[in-house]
């Protein structure tokens, strides 16, 4: 990668951004004496600043350029002073080179070309070739703001540097206007959101023929911007007719503004001269090309290290040089083929980028027939007597969790469980919620996961999805469900005990599927992904060494088993010798009770997501317990590593481990990993990381295209991760686990938005489609939607997220809008939504309107959505709780207090008015604001309040009734 690297500091930036310079050999220089004489023969120009500076070299040496280089690229000073400095750099064999730099204000192209050549024996240039300097005190240009697609380092801030750019003679030639409009090509598919601008410097715009003598021609003068129309549906040729449309104002790229991210600047090349039309870049990739006699193309792409990486700056001057060639073939240019046809890269080029994102595994190959519980077994053999989980009332070692597991997979055998068959399984977070999905496994089957809190109907759907006919579940837990078998594990390990063949695990190998976790789908139910169990020994194997992971650690099973963050926590920890420590559901909502947990279990390893972590930190500066946790793996929704900065504060990097992950339940939970730095927070950096050992990411544009790096598009994932299926849906299968033309490999299309670091790192921007993550939950807007419409009497439905303006994502929340027909309420579609969703995917409003409002092009118009309304029964609005507790306090006094205050809490955190009838989930409350109003509720003095008996009254009057009794007991 020829380049070449030079320092401007920032306060002269721009200033650099506005001279240019040109060099010239001379066999026969003159002296400088010589030289001041030619200047004071051209008035205007008398008070040039002249340098002479000697080499040691030759002027054939090849490092003899550099020394020119150096005095052609420095800038003149900002301050009012002589516009014009003049260099003769002399070498040992009595040649020099002329090196004149200017402001192109004073002189343009033309004008400093024709001094140059007077200097050197030439005729007296022309009167009225060049200006004078500005007015001192005139305002100089803004800093540029560098594209995000440039991914520069801010720390390089004026760094400097050159790609070289090419464009070689071929059949057909290449002309001014073919490379503006590859260079918008080039741009569009780095930046696909926005309209293709590319500007132009001209420096001979700075010329004042038309102006008098001494007057000073604007810096914008020599700028100017041109947008294109851009469809990669329409044509090439058309998109050639249509050519570029005059953008203003045209001095953006200097001022300031929203910057032109790339421009450039047309000239003829000359053998005997080295042009530099700029000194800084004017535009954050500025491209230069000049014209050879041949028809060729020479020049240098411009760039800052702060704004543009150097890999970035020199692909995007490689792709506009291909893509003008593809452009230049009469053939290509002038048929039907669509934008999105033409090729920015060649085929090789594209390859590079996607081995860039692969992460090779870790040495020795998955052993044949290795599963998840056959490892289990290895390490019984190894350490049977260690604690393997504990749930607070019980532990059992890995010999008692293995021999359970055994006993329970004897009992599924004789109730019906074939090897190859899914099961389901549907427990509250306990010990032997542990126990069952091992015992599936030993069994030879799948397990498949349920939340015990789910809803009848949605339990219903995801057993016969699966083809599920034996259920573990509590009795009178799971709904009655035709052919389907529900046992109570108690009843399984009796089963188990009675068995001839005790102990024996069913034959199974590494490919066979190990588990279906159900995800939200965009048809209006939920989807199963098959996991093999090859997949879950490769995540593992492929984190163990990096991570440390051990017997010395003790995780948590913080998350619902239906819930694919729980695979990690669940095998990571048994498949490494770990203690895992189940916690219950009561207190994964409880704060201040979990903090006591994992300092009293001495919790090294947790999971989290960031909308659950942010309340620990809180909690951790508030208490005196001492935590061990040294590794915090963060998944499931995008981290702002802003947030750590806090827990740095007690935790410092090198005693607790935060690592950022993107993974996909299609992609075995995790996909990339990136430890979080104190100074990655301050930066608020968006990037997860490379890929997993095994795994490979990609990024591609809506044709599966390889996009270069820096650009946003879809994130392709491959490898080791990559899930069997989605249960039951070939069509879907087949639209979403496709062969990458590039590798012929098979690899998931994910549906995120991302853009590959020149590392081979990957930055994580959110969701292309109408999926959702709240909370860490993985939700399908689509999914409610249809819900919605399935509701009596609802003819039309849209729902959105609506995201908190200061950033809290605990108050993020879903609202629904509904054109409902006479016969129903906002109430009765409320409740149907309650009925067949889970708790985190109800809308927190529904709203009536007449008519969805949508776009020109078909889609629900968010911008014109009037405010939420909450879904509640009552059809008017809830009284302002501050006017009602005035007029109760004087009724009743003190008591009628509390209640004024409490309102006030819930209305705070809600965001809505609320009134005694009001229920806190209802009004679009969560348990992590339940954590919050807990916390002020206690700040008025109030005894603690669990947060299981919140659950229990959560009406306000009910809660405002409980408080009082805790305040006054009986």
């Amino acid at each position: 990668m020829a380049t070449a690297h030079w320092s401007v500091p920032p306060h002269c930036h721009e200033q650099a951004a506005l001279c240019h310079s040109l060099t010239v050999r001379c066999p026969r220089p003159p002296g400088v004496s010589e030289l001041r004489t030619l200047l004071d023969q051209i008035g205007e120009l008398a008070d040039g600043v002249l340098w002479e500076r000697h080499t040691r070299e030759r002027s054939t040496a090849p490092r003899v350029r550099r020394y020119a280089d150096q005095e052609a690229r420095r800038p003149l000073r900002a301050t009012a002073g002589p516009r014009l400095r003049i260099t003769l750099v002399r070498h040992s064999d009595g040649a020099a080179d002329l090196v004149l730099v200017a402001a192109r204000d004073v002189l343009s192209r033309t004008a400093l070309s024709d001094l140059a050549g007077f200097l050197t024996g030439g005729a007296l240039p022309r009167r009225g070739r060049h200006g004078t300097a500005p007015e001192s005190g005139k305002p100089g240009a803004a800093p540029l703001a560098g594209p995000a697609w440039g991914l520069g380092e801010p720390a390089h801030r004026g760094v400097l540097g050159t790609a070289p750019f090419c464009v070689e003679v071929g059949e057909h030639p290449v002309n001014q206007r073919l490379l503006t409009a590859a260079a918008a090509l080039v741009l569009s598919r780095y930046d696909a959101e926005e309209t293709p601008r590319v500007g132009l410097l001209d420096p001979e715009a700075a010329e004042p023929a038309a102006l008098p003598p001494r007057a000073a021609t604007p810096v914008s003068a020599a700028v100017s911007a041109y947008d294109f129309t851009y469809d990669e549906t329409m044509s090439v040729a058309a998109f050639l007719a249509g050519g570029p449309r005059s953008a203003e104002p045209a001095g953006e790229a200097v001022t300031g503004g929203p910057a032109i991210p790339v421009g450039m600047v047309f000239g003829e090349w000359d053998d005997a001269r080295r042009y530099y039309p700029c000194l800084a870049p004017v535009f954050p990739l500025t491209l230069q090309a000049e014209r050879r006699p041949d028809g060729s193309w020479s020049g240098t792409c411009w760039y800052d290290a702060g704004l543009i990486d150097p890999l970035i700056a020199h692909a995007f001057a490689e792709q506009v040089a291909h893509v003008a060639r593809w452009l230049a073939d009469p053939g290509n240019a002038g048929g039907e083929l669509p934008l999105s046809a033409v090729p920015l890269m060649p085929i090789e080029r594209a390859a590079e980028i996607v081995r860039r994102g692969v992460t090779p595994a870790v040495a020795g190959a998955l052993a044949a027939g290795s599963t998840v519980h056959g490892r289990i077994e290895e390490l019984v053999r190894r350490h049977p007597d260690a604690v393997a989980v504990t749930d607070g009332t019980q532990a059992l070692t890995y010999r008692q969790l293995d021999g359970r597991a055994s006993l329970m997979a004897e009992g599924l055998s004789l109730s019906g469980a074939t090897p190859g068959s899914m099961v389901g399984v549907c427990l509250e977070r306990d010990a032997t919620l542990v126990v069952t999905l091992l015992a599936v496994l030993k069994a030879g089957c799948a397990y498949v996961p349920m939340d015990v809190t789910y809803p009848h109907e949605r339990l219903r759907y995801t057993a016969g999805s699966a083809g599920v006919r034996v259920v573990v579940a509590a009795a009178g837990a799971f709904p009655a469900v035709e052919g389907v078998r529900s046992l109570a594990p108690e009843e399984l390990l009796r089963l188990g005990g009675t068995s001839a063949t005790r102990g024996r695990t069913a034959p199974r190998d590494e490919s066979d599927p190990a588990y279906i976790i159900y995800t939200s789908g965009s048809t209006g139910r939920p989807k199963g992904v098959v996991v093999p169990h090859r997949n879950v020994l490769a995540l593992v194997d492929g984190t163990a060494e990096d991570f440390g992971l051990g017997p010395d650690d003790v995780w948590t099973m913080f998350h619902s088993s239906a819930f694919d963050f729980s695979v990690w926590e669940i095998w990571g920890c048994l498949l490494t010798g770990g203690h895992l420590v189940v916690v219950p559901f009561w207190v994964t909502r409880d704060t201040a009770q979990f903090h006591a947990l994992l300092a009293e279990r001495r919790v090294t390893v947790l999971s989290q997501t960031p909308s659950a972590f942010l309340p620990l930190v809180a909690q951790d500066r508030e208490s005196p317990a001492e935590l061990a946790v040294r590794l915090v793996i963060f998944g499931g929704e995008p981290l702002d590593a802003r947030e750590l900065l806090p827990w740095f504060a007690r935790h410092p990097q090198a005693e607790c481990r935060p690592v950022n992950m993107f993974g996909i339940t299609e992609t075995t939970v995790h996909v990339t990993a990136r430890t979080v730095t104190p100074q990655a927070a301050l930066r608020g950096s968006r990037s997860v990381g490379r890929a997993l050992p095994g795994w490979s990411v990609s990024v591609r544009g809506p044709q599966g295209e390889v996009l270069p790096l820096g650009a946003a598009g879809e994130i392709w994932v491959g490898g080791a991760g990559v899930a069997l299926r989605y249960q039951g849906q070939p069509d879907l299968t087949a639209r979403r686990f496709v062969l990458d033309p590039v590798t012929g490999e098979r690899v998931y299309r994910s549906g995120d938005k991302g853009r590959m670091r020149p590392d081979g790192s990957l930055e994580h921007l959110g969701r292309i489609d109408s999926q959702v993550k709240i909370r860490g939950y993985r939700i399908e807007l689509d999914e409610i939607r249809t819900v919605l419409l399935g509701a009596p009497s609802v003819s039309g439905a849209a729902v959105v997220v609506r995201h908190d303006e200061n950033g809290d994502r605990a108050a993020d929340r879903l609202d629904a809008y509904v054109v409902l027909k006479r016969d129903t309420t906002v109430a009765t579609v409320a409740e149907h939504a309650r009925r067949l969703l889970p708790d985190y995917m109800v809308p927190a409003t529904v709203t009536e309107l007449d008519a969805i409002p949508l776009t020109i092009n078909g889609k629900v118009d968010v911008a014109r959505l009037p405010g939420p309304a909450a879904a509640r029964p009552a059809a008017a609005e809830p009284p302002d709780p501050v006017e009602t507790g005035l007029q109760a306090e004087s009724a009743s006094g003190a008591a009628d207090r509390l209640e004024r205050d409490l309102l006030n809490i819930w209305s705070r955190h809600l965001g809505t008015r609320v009134g005694p009838e009001d229920n806190f989930f209802e009004r679009g409350g969560n348990s992590l604001l339940v954590v919050r109003v807990l916390a002020e509720v206690k700040d008025l003095g109030a005894p603690k309040i669990a947060v299981r008996d919140f659950y229990r009254n959560s009406s306000a009057r009910q809660f405002v009734q409980l408080v009082r009794e805790r305040i006054t007991p009986a």
